[in-house]
């Protein structure tokens, strides 16, 4: 058996966003969301709302949303690039589905919480390891939660997940693995087989599914992915060489200025020097060798060595 990668645009619609979907979502929510409580009975796969694509990145991100059966809205996004506005964009989204929830003269009382899943194919938070990451508007001081659970930002980072295969226990790190490591797979492992839900989002993703035109798209998306990750990482690595040249020639730059200016303070030092010298030579004749360094601020072994010259 072979899989199609999860992480794509076409392969995350086809296992999380369509209709048939329900029990593979409401599974990879509750082990998400949850802790693999059976929180979520039933949802509403909806039509999900699209933020404008950026261009030249249109195949890099999805997002799903349903309604739960308690109401609360989740917003589902498979993020493989790290754009720019990405971060901004969630916000925008989240707050988005938040309130188009009422029209005109509805009661505020009327709004339902919402999520915003988002799950990077990167690290966005390179401070901590953990893998998930909630986040909810709380007091800077005292850490009080401003309207705990009607506002909530879930981040997943597959690449902070390195659990191995047998080391799984609970239902969120079966389906991150299934996430991550699917596309590897050529067959389906009895610790994700078990979970029903898991095991048929395998029978999803399993490539005898899909026409070879459908195939051959979702490799063409996958090229699209690497492609653009390619270019991003040759444009920091120039980025980082230019830093490092411009370094250099500024070092430089700065160098040469400080040894102009360290010669033209050195030259009237100099220049100084020899004047005392000529005045201290004329005065040998006429003052002691104590007045003369006074009056000319040699030493007395500089003066006594201007002495045994003459």
């Amino acid at each position: 058996m072979q899989f199609i990668n999860p992480k794509t645009d076409f392969a995350f619609k086809r296992i999380f966003g369509t209709p048939q979907s329900k029990p593979i979502l409401i599974s990879f929510l509750n082990g998400l969301l949850y802790g693999g409580a059976s929180t979520i009975q039933d949802l509403d796969i909806l039509n999900p709302y699209q933020a404008p694509k950026l261009e030249g990145w249109k195949e890099t991100y999805l997002d799903v949303k349903a309604r739960l059966n308690n109401g609360t809205i989740v917003i589902i996004e498979m993020q493989v690039l790290n754009v720019e506005g990405f971060q901004k964009r969630i916000l925008y989204n989240a707050a988005k589905a938040y309130s188009l929830q009422l029209t005109a003269g509805q009661d505020y009382k009327l709004l339902y919480p919402v999520i915003a899943l988002t799950i990077t194919d990167f690290v966005m938070f390179p401070e901590t390891e953990q893998v998930i990451s909630r986040y909810n508007l709380q007091e800077q001081q005292n850490r009080t939660t401003y309207c705990p659970g009607e506002f909530e930002l879930v981040f997943v980072e597959l690449p902070k997940f390195q659990t191995p295969l047998d080391a799984l226990t609970t239902l969120a790190q079966k389906w991150l693995f299934f996430l991550k490591s699917a596309r590897s797979l050529q067959e389906i492992p009895p610790a994700l087989g078990q979970v029903e839900a898991i095991d048929q989002a395998f029978m999803v993703a399993n490539q005898s599914n899909f026409s070879p035109d459908e195939l051959e798209d979702q490799e063409k998306r996958e090229m699209f992915i690497w492609d653009q990750r390619n270019a991003m990482i040759k444009a920091e690595k120039t980025g980082l060489e230019r830093g490092i040249e411009r370094g250099i020639e500024q070092g430089i730059e700065q160098g040469i200025e400080q040894g102009i200016e360290q010669g033209i303070e050195q030259g009237i030092e100099q220049g100084e020097r020899q004047k005392a010298l000529a005045i201290a030579a004329q005065l040998l004749d006429v003052l002691d060798m104590a007045t003369i360094a006074q009056k000319t601020g040699l030493t007395i072994a500089e003066i006594e060595q201007l002495h045994s010259t003459e």
